[in-house]
């Protein structure tokens, strides 16, 4: 179920994730801006000629799966930068359109290099943070509540005192895990 901004909603409204980062991947808001995707993919570009989907493929390497840019950003900023002439198509053989980093560009990232620095280990953090955090196992459980839940409703001898003592359990629950440490 989407909820209001995309995110997956819980099955009583509300976000289940709201704080940024949501199961299997993904963000709220964007990644990088404009600047700063340029400086990415130049930075890829420059390390090794390569095609849109190669980009594609090595940001979301990078992140270990959490980020993948769509093609529709990622071939109108290579376009900019074709344009820029921070890069130039190579000879590919095939329909796909590689290319490599010109002096121009490689300049620029000299100039930025700091900034370019930063960008790629920020990649790289969202990647480290996701290898440390596997929320499978909390997505299977809350998965497996929601479906307890739904067929407990749908019985028509629930009581008032049981949804109370329903309550109870998972405010309790929710206690204890904001307590973990």
């Amino acid at each position: 179920m989407q909820g209001p901004r995309g995110g997956r909603r819980g099955p009583f409204g509300g976000d289940w994730f709201a704080g940024g980062e949501r199961p299997g991947g993904g963000r709220r808001s964007r990644m990088f801006d404009g600047s700063e995707l340029r400086l990415v993919l130049l930075k890829l570009i420059a390390d090794e000629a390569r095609h849109g989907y190669d980009l594609i493929r090595e940001i979301e390497a990078m992140t270990g799966g959490a980020y993948a840019p769509s093609p529709g950003v990622i071939y109108p900023t290579m376009t900019l930068l074709d344009e820029m002439g921070f890069i130039a198509e190579q000879h590919s053989e095939g329909s796909k359109k590689r290319f490599a980093a010109t002096d121009e560009g490689r300049a620029h990232l000299t100039e930025n290099s700091e900034r370019v620095e930063a960008l790629i280990a920020r990649l790289r953090a969202l990647g480290e943070h996701r290898d440390r955090i596997d929320a499978a196992p909390i997505r299977r459980a809350m998965g497996s509540l929601k479906v307890a839940l739904g067929q407990r409703f749908a019985r028509s001898d629930l009581s008032q005192e049981s949804l109370h003592d329903i309550a109870a359990m998972i405010d309790e629950l929710a206690q204890k895990v904001e307590r973990l440490k």
